[in-house]
């Protein structure tokens, strides 16, 4: 049986620093020892992907490859590839509160190019290395990005039609043609790699475990799409044929519309399940314990016409079932994944759940429906499951608090016994997570914090001001660890 323990949700790009966006530096391992003093065996973390338009996490260039914005600038500094006058002439300070991924895009991918360009003939033979240990994925990658930026930063649907194939020979000749840009995305991808698994070293040394995040689909314009197309529902000019979302429900009248291409479940079964196996492999090369996103997609998914302005005129199509998670537990073995189980219920989806194994997640915020039983109830929670205050797609405590109708606001103080002036309604939720019956407990760190709508990290089926909170550095300290460990102590989670 699983031992009871605790953790934090903190996006990467939250943790504080002075390069605009957090990162593998000083402060993510600062943030490490705080979850030690708390007691917390658990980080989760967002998906590590490269953000492109919309800067969703859940939408990467790349199934495999990490975000560059993530590599801290001290050791590049260190290593005199780039000087601390260049960096602070990029202002990346600006503004300590919000990631401003638009400036980083332009600051951050300079000071990179710069430390490559200073870098590359020193580092030459640890990156042919690198690139021949991962060119199972790396090649693909760095062929993408580097004819990507041929075609001016396109979407590869509208490159050049001999580009398009991946198996063109064209597209072959990229790779030594333009070494130089190729070399680059390997580059990044070596000094991704090497931070986040010394970080990753430093936290597994404090017994710390880090779940990271795996997004079911891939972008349209990606790296995953354009290697195999044949794996997906795509027209003869590789644009999607249908594409991925959720029905209308309580929260969104028209349903949530993603836009992402939906898998062809035969083509990938034929092929033996490969891309999936090499998704789960890789990711548990990069976390201790994983969390699948959006996992009934796997019984049933909703597929909606290209095309479509929102997610209402879409049906339900047959996923894969246990044929997939049976041929990955053949090639990988057991495996610590997280189903996120959220949304439209089904006899079916709660057997694909029993058949894996796998725990789910129960979110309080759903759970104080003042009529009936609910499932989400933490008197309800059965052990092998994973209790949430909220997740980033939720709103804060605080602000759930504040907005949530009169009666489940009732009922909620009711059945915790909740009380604002001396514990604080979002210490109250916290107790009433890690005192349930869940193996694992998690909250924001935005929750520990009791902060408002304003710390709110994605609201979902919207562009703009999403992904951007930043935690302040004076906030990670000793009081609020000592108060975390406390609670764990008492419900025995550390």
């Amino acid at each position: 049986m699983k031992k009871r323990k605790s953790g934090i949700l903190l996006s990467v790009s939250s943790l504080p620093g002075e390069y605009g966006i957090g990162d593998f530096g000083k402060e993510a391992y600062r943030f490490v020892n705080f979850l030690h003093e708390a007691r917390q065996k658990y980080w989760q973390i967002l998906p590590l992907g490269i953000t492109s338009y919309g800067d969703s996490p859940y939408q990467s260039l790349s199934s495999f490859a990490g975000n560059p914005y993530f590599i801290n600038l001290d050791e590049l500094i260190q290593r005199g590839y780039i000087s601390r006058e260049e960096v602070l002439a990029e202002k990346l300070y600006a503004d300590q509160d919000k990631v401003e991924y638009g400036k980083l895009y332009d600051a951050k991918y300079k000071l990179l190019r710069n430390a490559y360009k200073n870098g590359k003939d020193e580092l030459w033979t640890d990156l042919k290395l690198f690139y021949i240990e991962n060119k199972d994925w790396l090649r693909e990658f760095a062929l993408f990005m580097t004819i990507k930026e041929l075609h001016n930063s396109k979407a590869w649907q509208l490159w050049d039609e001999e580009y398009r194939d991946f198996h063109s020979r064209e597209t072959s000749d990229v790779e030594s043609a333009e070494e130089e840009r190729f070399f680059f995305w390997v580059f990044t991808q070596y000094f991704f790699v090497g931070q986040w698994t010394r970080l990753k070293d430093y936290a597994n040394s404090k017994g710390i475990k880090i779940i990271g995040d795996l997004p079911i689909y891939v972008s349209a314009d990606s790296a995953d799409l354009w290697a195999n197309p044949s794996l997906f529902k795509l027209d003869n000019n590789y644009e999607p044929v249908t594409v991925a979302g959720v029905p209308p429900d309580f929260f969104t009248a028209t349903g949530q519309l993603w836009g992402n291409p939906v898998y062809d479940w035969y083509a990938v079964e034929k092929d033996g399940y490969s891309f999936w196996i090499r998704r789960i492999y890789y990711s548990f090369k990069l976390f201790d314990t994983l969390r699948i996103d959006h996992f009934r997609g796997f019984e049933s998914f909703w597929e909606v016409p290209a095309g479509s302005v929102n997610a209402v005129n879409g049906r339900w199509v047959k996923g894969p079932g246990m044929n997939l998670f049976n041929r990955i537990r053949e090639e990988l073995g057991e495996l610590d994944i997280i189903a996120e189980d959220l949304g439209f219920e089904s006899e079916k989806v709660e057997e694909l759940m029993n058949d894996t194994g796998f725990p789910g997640m129960k979110i309080l915020q759903f759970a104080f429906d003042p009529v009936g039983d609910n499932d989400y109830l933490p008197h309800n929670h059965e052990r092998n499951s994973v209790v949430y205050t909220g997740t980033h797609d939720n709103k804060t405590v605080r602000d759930w608090i504040d907005t949530a109708p009169e009666k489940e606001k009732e009922f909620a103080i009711e059945y915790l016994k909740l009380e604002d002036e001396t514990e604080g309604y979002n210490w109250g939720l916290i107790r009433g997570a890690w005192c349930s019956g869940a193996y694992l407990s998690v909250a924001q760190m935005q929750d520990f914090l009791d902060l408002g709508e304003e710390s709110r990290m994605n609201v979902p089926a919207t562009l703009g001001n999403n992904w951007t909170w930043r935690v302040k550095g004076s906030d990670i300290n000793s009081t609020l660890a000592k108060r975390i460990a406390k609670l764990t102590r008492t419900y025995r989670r550390g």
